[in-house]
């Protein structure tokens, strides 16, 4: 920051707001802020953008508040307590749980990984922020977990080498909300474990596997068919970025490819209830 910037105190009174007014601006996302040695540091161009409104800061009536944009604030910021702050807001302001994470952090992440890969930050920054969203979905995980009798289990996970968790993460969550069980091995998950889990976990339906790189394909690869071998009962799936459709993933040796997580419901729903599923192939 430059001599010309402000603290957050100068910030306040150039407002005409009380402090912690403006600490509450910065803490929800609205006002762009970086801490230094302890302090709030705000630029010039950011309060002059936010008092003209061309800052996120003004929402216009019967508009969603970007709530993606100020999470990504707080989360490239390194601020724990501000990013929880900006979902607490979301969700006092009427936004579901689902909406939450396919609404603000999943776009809020994609944001801050599409930075990472263009070079304008350093993977510092992205993996401090996956840390900061990985304590979030801690947080809110446990009200998505529905009360009674289950629909079965899916095994959930990301194949030797992948390790990106979060997708997973995300999705175990959305499917425990449509009253699903859910086993998430996480990332980099030996081929074997699929398999051993898919054959000793009490009624699995389906297993899924998340792919974010294509160097990881052949891992996904061997835990579809090492799923398929042990339990072929069960409905193989696989998603991810870096898959590129159901040809892809019959390809891979899956039954099927899911593009988000309503989809992957969809073929859940479609499968136990013995309907044909739509596209299954490859069986």
């Amino acid at each position: 920051m430059s001599t010309t910037d402000l603290t957050l105190h100068e910030a306040a009174d150039d407002l005409g707001v009380h402090y912690m007014t403006a600490y509450r601006y910065v803490r929800l996302g609205v006002l762009p802020a970086v801490k230094e040695g302890g302090s709030w540091r705000v630029r010039r161009s950011d309060l002059d953008a936010f008092r003209s409104g061309t800052a996120t800061t003004p929402v216009k009536a019967g508009r969603p508040a970007p709530w993606a944009e100020r999470l990504e604030s707080r989360l490239m910021a390194g601020d724990s307590r501000g990013a929880w702050g900006v979902v607490e807001a979301a969700l006092a302001a009427g936004a579901e749980l689902d909406e939450i994470y396919l609404d603000v952090l999943s776009p809020a992440l994609i944001a801050i990984g599409s930075k990472w890969e263009a070079g304008e930050i350093d993977i510092a920054i992205e993996h401090r922020a996956t840390g900061i969203a990985s304590r979030l979905i801690g947080r809110l995980g446990p009200r998505f977990v529905r009360r009674g009798r289950t629909k079965g289990t899916v095994v959930l996970g990301a194949p030797a080498g992948e390790n990106h968790g979060l997708p997973t993460a995300i999705l175990g969550d959305l499917l425990r909300l449509e009253g699903w069980e859910v086993s998430d091995l996480g990332a980099d998950t030996p081929a074997s474990s699929f398999a051993l889990t898919a054959i000793d976990t009490d009624d699995v339906v389906a297993v899924g596997l998340s792919v974010t790189y294509r160097e990881h394909l052949a891992s996904c690869a061997a835990a579809c068919a090492a799923v398929r071998a042990a339990a072929p009962g069960v409905l193989v799936v696989v998603g991810g970025i870096a898959v590129d459709g159901p040809a892809h993933a019959i390809e891979l040796g899956a039954h099927h490819h899911a593009g988000s997580a309503k989809e992957l419901v969809r073929l859940l729903d479609e499968f136990t209830t013995g309907a044909p599923v739509s596209g299954l192939a490859g069986a």
